[in-house]
């Protein structure tokens, strides 16, 4: 189609002399392809098209925007050269000369959702119908009789609000643009109930009898089809309404964009972790020249017992978590906003896409033929929604372990969801140590009495240590709850098959500071303050390991006796 842009045309009126302007005319309210932005400038695809246009042909061009009304008129009267977007018709082409079409444009019908739907124009007999005057869709309707059910508005903004505030049956619209000002001023009432029942050839267009100025256009934006410049203005204006291309190149941008900021957050977690490790062994030759003996210790450590445990809880997180609900909640915010609506555009399209399958045969879509991303791209979206879903899911459960709990106030709490919250905070950390993690959750377990996020912290302390226990990442981990009927007891059991605990060590694990990896970061807070939650909650923590085989570690926590 486009190949035929370029060829020039006996001119009848003259071209404006090149110091002069092209005085071109568009609609100040018919976006996405034209309209009046923000700050009172011409904006849309047919500007950024005409701007190109006149680069590549060394055209100076003068934007004058106003009603569609009166732009018709300003052509008849010469008080413009050239209108950017007009489409074309038998009757308009008596007095317009036209360009090939530069994208065509699908009208549709739009309706309250309360409504009864319709299929095509024939059946708005007997309605109130709005459209915009002297848009293309006034003049079919008024050929095909309707003159008399028409509702005139100066544009398709009037149209869809007076439609959305409960006034006449139905309003004919362009697709693009209805569902652009639907989005827009928030019509959330309106749907389009017919799409595309008429789709138009939309061109530039010009006086009978300029075809100079017509043929210089023309061959400007066949140059513009060659060197893809077109495709990028379409892209930019029109392609977001279209299904989304998901490629290599997509994929990798948007997981730099989470997994970069992601990557520097950890890198500061390390290096805080070994400043806290530092200040640790500073503590702790301070503690060492001033108590005397190991009752007093204690008690110190009892009285600081808070402190330590934000402070372990820090070392493990570091500033991962405001990172975290800076950096991704924001990102993630937008995919769980934008999505939803990639998927309505999907659907709105799939009606589209089939009907050109059922007509032409298969066709290629973002480079892969049709027939096999029709069932692909629904499963692509929900899969992108899962996993923003997802992502949200972590941050809350990262920022609601974090947050200060002084008062250690208990309350009745299911364990099987508590170690389901503390496992998915170390779920990276997990997958990276071993390809053979299991956890198994008992049925019917009954309710204890506790603090969710002190014993979230005590079964992160013991996974965490199993899966550094591990030597290769064939090695497993093994979580399972279950209930002893017989003691009234609820249990936690962690499994590793790691290197196993040296017996003269078993019965240090829990001393305060005590740590077999003191060479790599250990603090030996970790179980020390996991044992202090553990006996204030009137549990016990059980240990059992076996050298090169691996460790067992048991929770033990009291169900609460019921009142009658």
């Amino acid at each position: 189609m486009f190949s035929l842009l370029a060829v020039a045309a006996h001119a009848e009126l003259p071209l404006p002399n090149h110091a002069e302007s092209v005085i071109v005319g568009g609609d100040r309210a018919y976006p996405p392809y034209e309209f009046i932005d923000k700050d009172g400038k011409p904006a849309g695809y047919n500007v950024d098209l005409t701007k190109a246009i006149a680069e590549v042909m060394g055209i100076r061009v003068e934007f004058r925007f106003g009603s569609w009304s009166e732009m018709r008129t300003a052509l008849q009267k010469k008080k413009i050269d050239i209108l950017q977007g007009i489409s074309y018709s038998e009757d308009r082409s008596r007095t317009i000369d036209f360009s090939p079409p530069h994208t065509i444009v699908h009208h549709a019908i739009f309706a309250r959702r309360d409504t009864r739907p319709v299929r095509t124009l024939e059946e708005l007999r007997g309605k109130k119908v709005i459209v915009f005057r002297d848009g293309i869709m006034h003049e079919r309707l008024k050929r095909m009789g309707f003159d008399r059910e028409l509702i005139l508005t100066p544009t398709p903004a009037e149209a869809l609000r007076l439609l959305a505030s409960g006034k006449y049956d139905y309003a004919v619209v362009a697709m693009l643009p209805g569902m652009y000002l639907i989005r827009e001023l928030h019509l959330s009432n309106l749907v389009p109930v017919a799409k595309a029942v008429v789709s138009e050839q939309y061109c530039y267009g010009v006086l009978k009898g300029n075809r100079e100025l017509l043929s210089r256009f023309s061959e400007g934006l066949a140059i513009l089809v060659k060197t893809g410049q077109y495709k990028e203005i379409y892209n930019k204006w029109l392609g977001v309404n279209e299904p989304p291309r998901v490629t290599k190149e997509l994929a990798i941008k948007y997981g730099a964009a989470i997994l970069v900021p992601l990557l520097v957050i950890l890198a500061g977690t390390v290096l805080w972790s070994r400043t806290l490790h530092k200040r640790v062994e500073e503590r702790t030759a301070e503690l060492a020249q001033e108590v005397m003996e190991r009752n007093r210790a204690l008690e110190e450590l009892r009285r600081h017992q808070d402190k330590l445990i934000q402070a372990d809880k820090m070392a493990s997180l570091g500033t991962l978590v405001s990172g975290v609900a800076h950096e991704i909640n924001n990102p993630n915010g937008l995919l769980l906003l934008d999505i939803p609506i990639l998927k309505r555009v999907h659907d709105d399209a799939d009606e589209i896409f089939e009907g050109r399958f059922r007509e032409h045969g298969d066709f290629m879509l973002g480079g892969v033929p049709y027939s096999e991303m029709r069932q692909e791209i629904p499963r692509i979206l929900q899969e992108m929604q899962d996993g923003a879903q997802r992502i949200k899911r972590i941050v809350n459960d990262l920022k609601d372990f974090a947050r200060r709990d002084d008062a250690g106030q208990k309350e009745l709490i299911d364990l099987n969801a508590t170690v389901q919250t503390a496992l998915r905070l170390i779920d990276p950390t997990i997958r990276s140590s071993t390809k053979r993690f299991v956890a198994t959750y008992a049925d019917g377990l009954p309710q204890i009495m506790g603090n969710a996020q002190r014993i979230e912290q005590v079964i992160v302390n013991l996974v965490l240590n199993a899966c550094q226990a591990l030597q290769t990442e064939d090695k497993g981990v093994t979580v399972t709850t279950g209930f002893d009927r017989d003691r009234n007891l609820v249990v936690v059991q962690v499994r590793d098959e790691g290197g196993g605990i040296a017996e003269e060590h078993l019965s240090q694990l829990m001393d305060p500071f005590f740590t077999t990896k003191r060479e790599t970061g250990g603090t030996g807070l970790g179980l020390s303050v996991s044992a202090g939650i553990v006996k204030e909650h009137g549990g016990t923590l059980r240990f059992e390991s076996t050298p090169d085989i691996g460790t067992t570690v048991t929770l033990s926590l009291p169900v609460p006796q019921q009142r009658s």
